[in-house]
């Protein structure tokens, strides 16, 4: 999603007048303490994150008692998410401090961060005693009691008797959901997938030595170690955190009020720069997130073992970890970090994933963990046969471009490729499938708009307000007057369909050029980021490195004015998919940069009139036995969202689980859909499969899932009924070289 960030090269004027006036503010020399925790440098670092992004920021708030408040409370949830380190009476003593952050960030004082840090490693302390003699004897799985996992609503335990009772209902339902896991495991065939929702790996200890079967007593007591061992290793990671790790959460929870995307990078994180997000599972091909205690899934890499695998979805909340043939470990309340040392590692090796699906069923996931396949990565077709017409599916997972050799692949050059060898097989209409692209290069998306469109704007950018002007905007049009293809065009679109993607498919449908399928809406990511060295702005510091600073400095507009912030793109025909009635994406953040409007391009939209075909495919969907399952599903994952309560008595939490397993199968008969299509691949890579049968196989592969796609088999039936329906020729009109052409 923030690929785009090579588009600032061309756009480096803010930036660089930051760096002027930085100059002239940090430019001298401090003396670091010698164990690298300085206050110091905790001071200059606040004073420099705060300046850069007020004078770089797009749209920098101001820094009062509301944004106080905002860091105060982001910050104590990114401390204890979970509420089982600090009790009522620090949260009373630390809200003296909720409307003066404001006024400390301006001061370079850090005792609220002080105050709470050394609060912190005392709770920690003492919470080590709590566990290990709660765990040291058998829980009562017959009482009748109960746990609530929202901990956002959740209050502060009101002292210390009221936290360690808490730590006790956490950890009972902790080890009760292991013990239930293994009865499963011990009481299924090796073969069977519905103990855990994956094939039991043999390593598994399902019986003992003398091939009995253990009693629940001894399962308790392993539940009991396994999660006493995982909250050890949890705590080793707490101790071996230094202070100015902490103090990255602090400054984090400031740099994240101004809006999502603007982070900061402390030193060691600099590794991630090329990834431009944080939370990179390095190993799987994954990015995830902190969602309460524990981690979500927020994009899965093309190419990588996690894509390849289809188990792992974005949305899935990942809950144990496990090495191989080790323990899961439990990572509930860990940071987002020391999850993701968890999770990487060497090439070849396995990790298991313990997720909780959107559903509320659990999974354990294996994967092993290899490179990103770059092949995977690239743009890909297939054609298919229907009805007696010919139509073509080109999938674009990204839009790529080497910037450092323009002579190596890219999206554009790739997918005018694609669409050119379509072209060759006579195909009747082009799927361009965009689902789950989390966008890319700004060049190659205006280049690929520009293979269906004839000269003409594609996106606005637009930069900050400065010295009360209202911001200056750029147009970035395709200057190739060539139309690759003038047919029937589908764009499909998901949830996770972001930044580029949204940029094609809002172009698309503001020049009625083609019809928009998918989700409600798109991601709704209409911005850009820059990554700033903050070593830059201080002259011989000899602090060592001061990290970076990720920060939004532009946004996008549609050339009909409307920015692709928040709402995204809005599909013209919308289908049924599991998260319809769930809030995702951009607007799902409190602090994303709000939607607006700017003037529109100069541009005259295609003469073609969907209607009919757009009310056509509406009613094939409300009549589709498969979409009405599909939105009941999407209803019952609304209902299930929120579901956080669980019973700690044993009967009735196996109950609930038969319950939610039971209610899930339901909506398995969606995996086994067949749109009876047989997609193929094209004469040159039938060629390309004779000298490379991995390629054919993974390829194949791809075909097969095709045929089981209902939104790809709607496509193709909107496709049909845009025959004949295509304007072939229009009038543009392109404000930046002020010609009027038809096509």
């Amino acid at each position: 999603m923030n690929a785009l960030l090579k588009f600032m090269k061309r756009n480096y004027k803010v930036i660089a007048i930051v760096v002027l006036l930085a100059g002239a503010l940090f430019g001298f020399t401090m003396l670091p303490s010698k164990d690298g925790n300085d206050p110091e440098k905790d001071k200059l670092l606040i004073e420099l994150l705060t300046y850069v992004i007020e004078k770089g920021h797009y749209s920098p708030v101001a820094i009062d008692d509301n944004f106080s408040k905002g860091v105060y409370k982001d910050y104590l949830e990114n401390l204890d998410p979970s509420k089982r380190f600090f009790t009522q009476a620090d949260i009373n003593e630390f809200a003296n401090y909720e409307t003066q952050l404001d006024d400390q960030i301006k001061n370079r004082d850090i005792s609220f961060f002080t105050l709470t840090y050394s609060r912190f490693q005392q709770r920690v302390k003492e919470a080590e005693g709590f566990y290990k003699d709660i765990l040291a004897k058998p829980f009562d799985f017959k009482a009748e009691e109960a746990f609530n996992t929202d901990y956002e609503k959740m209050p502060y335990p009101k002292d210390d008797a009221d936290l360690r009772e808490r730590w006790r209902k956490q950890l009972k339902l902790s080890v009760l959901s292991t013990v239930t896991d293994k009865e499963k495991i011990q009481n299924a065939p090796a073969d069977d997938k519905s103990a855990t929702g994956a094939t039991v790996a043999p390593e598994v200890d399902k019986t003992k030595a003398d091939g009995t079967k253990k009693s629940f007593a001894e399962l308790e007591k392993e539940a009991r170690e396994s999660t006493l061992k995982s909250l050890d290793d949890y705590f080793d990671f707490v101790g071996d955190l230094k202070r100015d790790e902490w103090f990255s959460v602090y400054l984090n929870a400031i740099a994240e009020r101004f809006d999502p995307h603007t982070f900061y990078f402390a030193p060691d994180d600099k590794e991630k720069f090329d990834t431009s997000m944080r939370g990179s599972l390095e190993g799987i091909g994954a990015r995830l997130q902190k969602k309460g205690d524990y981690v979500e899934i927020s994009e899965l890499i093309p190419g990588g073992p996690a894509w390849r695998g289809k188990d792992l979805e974005q949305g899935d909340l990942i809950v144990k970890v496990a090495q191989g043939k080790d323990e899961a470990v439990d990572i509930s309340g860990m940071r987002l970090d020391d999850v993701v040392k968890k999770i990487k590692g060497p090439k070849g090796t396995e990790v298991r994933l313990t997720v909780k699906k959107v559903d509320g069923t659990m999974k354990v996931i294996p994967i092993v963990r290899e490179v990103v396949e770059i092949e995977e990565t690239y743009a890909k077709s297939s054609i298919v046969n229907k009805n007696g017409k010919t139509y073509g599916v080109i999938y674009l997972p990204k839009f790529y471009i080497d910037f450092e050799n323009k002579d190596n692949r890219d999206a554009a050059k790739d997918v005018a490729i694609e669409v050119d060898r379509l072209k060759a097989q006579g195909v009747d209409g082009i799927i361009m499938d965009l689902r789950d692209n989390g966008g890319g290069s700004l060049k190659t998306v205006v280049d690929i708009a520009g293979l269906f469109i004839e000269k003409g704007p594609v996106v606005q950018v637009r930069s900050r307000a400065e010295s009360g002007n209202s911001g200056s905007t750029e147009t970035l049009s395709d200057s190739d007057p060539k139309v690759h293809y003038d047919g029937p065009l589908v764009v499909l679109i998901n949830n996770f369909s972001a930044s580029a993607s949204e940029i094609f498919a809002a172009a698309i449908q503001d020049y009625k050029r083609g019809i928009i399928m998918g989700s409600k809406q798109s991601y709704g990511k209409g911005t850009v980021q820059n990554i700033i060295d903050l070593n830059r702005f201080v002259r011989g510091s000899s602090f060592g490195d001061l990290g970076a600073l990720k920060t939004t400095t532009q946004k996008f507009y549609r050339i009909n004015g409307g920015s692709t912030q928040r709402e995204g793109v809005k599909s013209d025909i919308v289908m049924p998919d599991k998260y319809s009635y769930i809030e995702i994406g951009e607007r799902d953040s409190e602090t994303a940069l709000p939607w607006d409007k700017i003037a529109p391009s100069d541009y005259k939209p295609f003469k073609n009139d969907f209607s009919k075909v757009v009310a056509a495919s509406r009613k094939r969907i409300a009549e589709s036995p498969e979409f009405k399952l599909m939105d009941e599903n999407a209803k019952y994952l609304s209902e299930r969202k929120d579901d956080n309560e669980y019973s700690l008595n044993i009967d009735k939490f196996k109950a609930d689980a038969d319950r939610i397993e039971a209610a899930a199968k339901k909506f398995k008969a969606l995996n086994s859909y067949d749109n009876k299509l047989a997609f193929e691949a094209l004469p040159a890579e039938k060629e390309q499969f004779k000298k490379d049968p991995a390629l054919a196989e993974k390829k194949q592969d791809w075909y097969k899932s095709l045929g089981k796609d209902a939104y790809i088999n709607e496509a193709i039936n909107v496709l049909d009924d845009m025959q004949g329906k295509t304007a072939k020729s229009t009038t543009a009109v392109n404000k930046n070289v002020g010609k009027i052409k038809t096509r």
